[in-house]
């Protein structure tokens, strides 16, 4: 099968889970001998606009104009005018919420190459939620419907879709994670150097991951466990008021920032930890959370539906964007931290790729 994958990131380019997820699919689809091109487009202009790796090739573009995190790319929208079925059976685009899969849809409402979406989570981490939820009830609920399937990681978020009014078929494919990488046995990692409590953030500093309410929730809490530290493992647009944010409550010697931590260096780092802390105002699944709970790690995060159902009974969920209440579920879990693994049934990342792929190939038979 020819796949083209449509992705706004690619890891390494871009760090972060969705990147990571585009990478290794195609890497593992490629190994299943299915012949895999990714077009994403690309801000750094020493990268190479052609790549073989892992089996597949980038193809990177222009960026174009960049909106609220989104690269409006004229590049892409040539490239995806051109292609046709002698080139690719299938395109596999990712995440609703990028101009380069509104350009996927508009490619198959007028061509004939089959469309298959997956939904990384309803609402973007860049946009007002309000401007966004006007997009989901016009261009984003269009460019559903323009595919031949979409992949949603939850029933809920299933549910979520279909109240938008998307008329396509939905498959529920779980957002998966390497089991046998994410311990909590093996060795630690030497970036973190703490004798007391660990608290991680694992993301993007953006608007929709809110980090700043892990850092003042943290900071409540230091009275009550002087040895805790803080380690933010991430970078974004937000990273210098975050900094403002701990001189400004003199937490500094609690607090590092690990910046952009390579992915092979993650297990060691969760098993270092004690506490994941994530008050996204919107998620998917994300896999930090699936990797922290199969690494031993207590879960500290936003009450987000399509995720509480994937969590154990001891975890933290927090209902309201108050510092004070992630104070409390913060302080209940370093109390907590019991270790341990949690069997993450059902989210394992080869029968993602399995099913993902039973999937791609059935609509590009039909």
């Amino acid at each position: 099968m020819r796949i083209l994958r449509v992705a706004p990131w690619i890891y390494p380019d871009t760090k972060g889970g969705g990147g990571y997820h585009v990478h290794a699919m195609s890497r593992d689809q490629a190994a299943m001998g299915h012949d895999v091109t990714v077009l994403t487009t690309r801000e750094d202009e020493s990268l190479p606009r052609v790549e073989e790796t892992h089996g597949y090739t980038i193809l990177r573009v222009s960026s174009g104009v960049t909106l609220l995190g989104n690269d409006v790319s004229p590049a892409v929208a040539r490239y995806l005018w051109h292609a046709d079925r002698e080139d690719f059976d299938v395109i596999h685009a990712h995440s609703h919420c990028y101009f380069v899969t509104n350009l996927a849809a508009l490619k198959r409402r007028l061509g004939s190459i089959p469309l298959a979406i997956t939904n990384h989570g309803l609402y973007s981490q860049n946009a007002p939620e309000r401007l966004f939820s006007l997009y989901l009830q016009t261009l984003g609920r269009w460019t559903f419907n323009q595919a031949d399937v979409v992949f949603c990681y939850t029933d809920v978020d299933k549910q979520r879709v279909r109240d938008l009014g998307v008329s396509t078929r939905i498959k529920v494919v779980s957002n998966g994670i390497d089991t046998e990488r994410f311990t909590p046995e093996g060795p630690e990692s030497d970036l973190i150097d703490a004798e007391g409590p660990v608290v991680l953030f694992v993301g993007r500093f953006a608007e929709g991951k809110r980090p700043w309410l892990a850092v003042e929730a943290f900071a409540q809490v230091l009275s009550e466990y002087p040895d805790a530290e803080l380690y933010l493992c991430g970078d974004g647009a937000l990273r210098g008021d975050l900094e403002a944010q701990v001189a400004e409550l003199g937490i500094g010697e609690a607090v590092t920032f690990l910046g952009h931590v390579p992915y092979d260096e993650m297990p060691k780092v969760y098993r270092s930890g004690n506490v994941l802390v994530l008050p996204s105002r919107a998620e998917g699944v994300p896999r930090t959370v699936l990797e922290a709970m199969a690494s031993g790690l207590e879960i500290v995060m936003s009450d987000l539906d399509q995720v509480s159902s994937v969590l154990r009974p001891r975890d933290q969920l927090v209902e309201t964007a108050d510092p004070k209440s992630y104070r409390t579920a913060l302080r209940s879990a370093l109390e907590e931290r019991t270790g341990g693994t949690h069997e993450v049934s059902g989210h394992r990342w080869i029968e993602t790729v399995e099913r993902t792929t039973v999937a791609l190939t059935s609509i590009s038979e039909s």
